[in-house]
């Protein structure tokens, strides 16, 4: 097979293939590790983070130890591309599998609904909540019973399209906001935002003076990560921009 013109599905099988490999396959088709349980997964988006940022990838002003750690010790993509410039598009991606253009999700959800026409180029069609027909990640690993988890920055559509009606068993603090009032507890609050509404991060009720969003994130994942044990978990953690990801 000739590399330099590989597509997407002979990328997919390879993938797949390797993945059967190292893990080896169930009677049910999914992949095992050594232990004889399916893989746990975790993915972290952060916001905003350009790939060199990291200590890892060169970075000798951002201080990222507990990232460098990571990459030392599984892999780092040096020729990777995200789908769109703008975070809605980009996570509603990786979320489906499908480019932003058929998803028609080209921009953030506020934005959705107030998009400028006097632009050079016509607008392309935006769509501010992830269609409910699409199949999620999370979809097709709760049909392998799999408990699946959202923790953190959702911005891909209104209650009726929250994480739970994407595949999601629980959700830690997902909404339709980019990002919160404030990245200290209780998180609430108004005037920071256009028309000053009023924003708030549900589920993170009873935190403590001086508290930090990503800190509070990180214990949550944790408690469902020892409540959620006898079973493979997904867990999905997408932190808002301007939080501080990687404290040491």
């Amino acid at each position: 097979m000739n590399y330099d013109r590989l597509n997407r599905r002979d990328f997919l099988q390879k993938m797949g293939f390797a993945a059967a490999c190292l893990t080896g396959i169930n009677s049910s088709g999914f992949a095992e590790t050594v232990s004889g349980r399916s893989p746990n997964v975790l993915l972290i988006v952060a916001d905003d983070m350009g790939w060199a940022d990291l200590g890892c990838y060169g970075n000798r002003w951002h201080e990222t130890p507990n990232i460098d750690r990571l990459s030392a010790g599984g892999v780092r993509f040096s020729d990777a591309y995200a789908a769109s410039p703008v975070c809605t598009p980009t996570r509603a991606s990786i979320m489906t599998g499908k480019s932003p253009a058929r998803l028609h999700m080209t921009t953030w959800h506020e934005r959705t609904t107030d998009i400028p026409q006097d632009l050079p180029l016509l607008p392309a069609a935006a769509e501010g909540n992830l269609p409910l027909s699409e199949k999620t990640l999370a979809e097709a690993l709760r049909e392998w019973s799999y408990f699946t988890a959202h923790i953190g920055k959702w911005h891909l559509g209104d209650a009726a399209h929250y994480p739970e009606t994407q595949g999601f068993d629980a959700n830690i603090g997902g909404t339709f906001w980019g990002a919160p009032q404030t990245f200290f507890y209780p998180y609430a609050g108004q005037g920071m935002w256009e028309q000053g509404e009023y924003r708030y991060v549900p589920h993170l009720e009873l935190g403590r003076e001086g508290e930090y969003l990503t800190d509070r994130l990180t214990d949550e994942a944790l408690r469902l990560i020892e409540a959620s044990r006898d079973r493979p978990f997904f867990y999905q953690s997408q932190l808002p921009f301007c939080t501080y990801a990687d404290r040491g």
